[in-house]
């Protein structure tokens, strides 16, 4: 809001009581939290609860969470919530083994409380459920934010820094802060992605994203490193701008801890290998679906663990974007060949309405040729120069053209110039080899003609408008570069003399004219 500082952030928390836990066969237990709605004035958030589906998913499939030992609560309230912790913490005291608890929690809150529905849950009471567990490793994951448009503030409203207070630590104990922005910023989802900009980092990380050194477990330390990284980057290209991670941790030898493996030989898994250079998102099925995980172009892992199966891939180039299904077989790794993917270029993509950009600009040269008009009896063959802008349902096409025409009679000869300043608004649809475009062009000539004959024949400068039709059609040779024709039926408005220049007449002169050219997207 104007003139409010803004200073919310997300906070993942882990509580060590036993250094040992690093190396022990630990049982797992989870309880993941997502609830689109809040307390008024909060607006309803998209992603919340898609987000707490992909984290619960993502435990068992790669964190060790067994699915008795996860509990996945969507749109439910305080109360609710509150009994799932208690209930854990009871079984995780039965256990009476070495156990991890994992809290998730995606969704609004403020200084002093989550905001499950209508029903708030205080931090101090949540923090005390945390630290009573049992469990000798202790992870509370909050994700909570404000609301905006498409590229999203989540939830709540102007407070003071969000803070959860450790109390006093118990001797061995550490403690680790990971926000996904620091005073000041918000904390964004995302329409693209599907989710929150720091969940979809944490679980792309913990899929095999975040595993630097690609020993096939992904550890603490590793995935702060990838959270920090991705966050920043994501949001450095969002409308609400850039968001810092910041960190403060003391995990006195814990930062090895395994929080998830990477197997592709584990039943019903498969990894997935992209090439470097291009960011990749991954869809469970669809581009409609939800995003599973990221590769960024600059990340050094470049696996991601999934369920063997059918998956969307959607890769990000330079020039081009690729897309495609892929089959991830079962206990094998699936190496992803781009020659097999779609490859578009983002003047297609632009219209589409796919991906961030809002345009694409190309330049555009061409070879012309006019046919005569009246009191010129010659075709005016010549040339332009101009951009196409691309935009989600048209095309702008400003430039510059010229040609030279004439003609030769006994006695005299002419020669005439055209100067063209056009601006083309057109449509275009896109086929499987070609675009077809439809337009219509609108602007301003100059016409000199010029004259040698024996006797006194002076410089003819005249006006016109135009309006002209147009229809034509692309073939794309390179990833930035195309080929087109186009065709146009022109309308000019000008003044007309006659051979003896003692009257002259204004009115309309038809003439067609075609055009070869070439163009290249910047």
């Amino acid at each position: 809001m104007p003139g409010d500082a803004v200073e919310l952030r997300q906070a993942l928390i882990a509580l060590v009581l036993l250094p040992a836990a690093a190396a022990a066969q630990v049982e797992r237990f989870a309880v993941v939290v997502g609830n689109d709605q809040g307390q008024p004035p909060d607006l309803a958030l998209s992603y919340a609860e898609t987000d707490a589906s992909r984290v619960g998913a993502m435990l068992q499939e790669v964190g060790g969470v067994r699915p008795e030992n996860l509990v996945l609560l969507r749109g439910q309230d305080a109360g609710t919530v509150r009994g799932a912790l208690i209930a854990v913490n009871d079984r995780v005291r039965a256990a009476g083994r070495e156990a991890m608890l994992i809290v998730y929690y995606s969704g609004h809150a403020d200084a002093g409380a989550l905001h499950l529905g209508t029903t708030p849950l205080e931090l101090r009471e949540l923090e005390q459920l945390v630290r009573g567990s049992a469990a000798s490793f202790r992870l509370l994951i909050l994700d909570a934010c404000r609301s905006g448009a498409l590229t999203r503030v989540k939830g709540g409203s102007p407070i003071p820094p969000f803070d959860v207070q450790l109390g006093e630590r118990v001797p061995g104990e550490g403690a680790v802060f990971l926000t996904s922005s620091s005073a000041s910023e918000d904390s964004q989802e995302s329409d693209e992605i599907k989710g929150s900009f720091f969940t979809h980092a944490l679980v792309s990380g913990l899929l095999g994203a975040a595993d630097a050194n690609g020993d096939g477990r992904v550890t603490l330390d590793e995935t702060y490193r990838y959270a920090y990284d991705a966050t920043l980057r994501a949001s450095s290209r969002s409308l609400a701008g850039i968001q810092h991670p910041t960190f403060e941790y003391d995990v006195r030898g814990m930062g090895d801890v395994v929080l998830a493996t990477l197997d592709a030989n584990a039943p019903g898994r498969a990894l997935l290998e992209f090439p470097a250079g291009r960011t990749w998102l991954v869809f469970q099925g669809s581009p409609e679906d939800n995003v599973l995980g990221e590769v960024g172009a600059r990340d050094r892992a470049r696996r991601l663990s999934v369920r063997a199966g059918r998956y969307f891939l959607r890769g990000r180039a330079a020039d081009m974007l690729l897309e495609g299904m892929v089959e991830a077989p079962p206990g094998d790794t699936l190496t992803v060949d781009e020659s097999r993917l779609e490859h578009t270029a983002y003047a297609r993509l632009v219209r589409k309405g796919g991906g961030a950009a809002s345009s694409v600009v190309s330049v555009e040269a061409e070879a012309r040729a006019r046919s005569a008009l009246v009191g010129d009896t010659g075709i005016c063959p010549g040339a332009a120069l101009g951009l196409a802008v691309a935009l989600r349902s048209f095309t702008l096409k400003p430039r510059l053209g010229w040609c030279r025409g004439g003609f030769s009679n006994p006695g005299i000869e002419a020669t005439l110039d055209q100067y063209d300043l056009e601006l083309s608004l057109t449509h275009v649809r896109d086929l499987d080899v070609v675009s077809l475009e439809l337009g219509l062009t609108v602007g301003g000539s100059v016409l000199v003609q010029r004259f040698q004959t024996q006797g006194v024949a002076p410089r003819r400068t005249t006006g016109a408008l135009q309006l002209s039709p147009t229809v034509g059609i692309t073939r794309e040779i390179a990833p930035r570069s195309y080929l087109f024709l186009l065709g146009s039926a022109s309308t000019y408005l000008l003044r007309s003399e006659n051979s003896a220049a003692t009257a002259s007449s204004f009115g309309p002169s038809f003439a067609l004219r075609i055009s070869i050219g070439a163009g290249y997207r910047l």
